[in-house]
């Protein structure tokens, strides 16, 4: 049965999605404070996290921060502001979705489902090794090397390069790419893909890579080009 570890300071946001989670056949466990919530974590390892940015003891981006440093688990990030930056330092800190409050509990468990189809896929056995040039990306251990040389990236612009990458020459919408590695479908904000875009293109520059390139595809996307040294 698949468990959902809901961490928020608020009983009756809690009260709510647990009720909405059960009837989604999920088996929950409730934290009110940020401690709590890392120590259940830690405890009944469960399957996805729905994380409020705003709690006592530990805030939300310091458990995410935690949770990466031991697990892939899915984070979901729960803010009541819903600020630029709150979203993008939420995804920074390893979160894969962030949803905004007030919000509809039916669409807490679309994300919820969509984080777990997208952790289903990437665990069917196949081998995610993909290399172009310099370049390696290793799927199966969220490690990126340039000529050897580590690079670090966020789970998130991990995954965004290997999609790319995956497809040299096809150009991705945003809207593509959010559907894709978010599972927002309609609730994606295009601005959150240029946003990742920027910041891996500036880890990457810092390595030569004459083969290959990130493009901008105006009023379209980006896409992955391999072009002659």
């Amino acid at each position: 049965m698949t468990t959902v570890l809901i961490a928020d300071d608020n009983a009756q946001i809690v009260s709510i999605l647990e009720e909405y989670s059960k009837k989604e056949g999920y088996q929950t466990i409730t934290a009110r404070d940020g401690d709590e919530a890392l120590r259940l974590f830690r405890e009944h390892a469960p399957d996805v996290v729905l994380l409020d940015v705003m709690m006592p003891r530990l805030d939300g981006f310091a458990v995410c921060r935690e949770i990466r440093r031991e697990s892939e688990t899915p984070v979901i990030m729960v803010t009541a502001r819903g600020e630029d930056f709150e979203r993008i330092m939420g995804l920074d800190t390893g979160a894969d979705d962030y949803i905004v409050k007030p919000f509809s509990p039916g669409e807490v468990m679309a994300r919820i489902r969509s984080v777990l189809r997208r952790m289903q896929r990437g665990t069917d056995g196949a081998a995610h090794v993909l290399e172009r040039g310099t370049l390696r990306v290793d799927l199966d251990n969220y490690q990126v090397t340039m000529a050897g040389e580590p690079v670090s990236l966020t789970k998130k612009e991990l995954e965004l390069l290997w999609t790319l990458a995956s497809s040299p020459g096809r150009a991705f919408s945003r809207e593509s790419l959010l559907n894709q590695l978010w599972g927002y479908d309609y609730f994606g904000d295009s601005r959150t893909v240029d946003s990742h875009i920027k910041r891996l293109r500036q880890k990457l520059d810092s390595h030569p890579h004459p083969t290959w390139d990130i493009k901008t595809i105006w009023g379209v996307g980006y896409r992955f080009e391999e072009v002659d040294a």
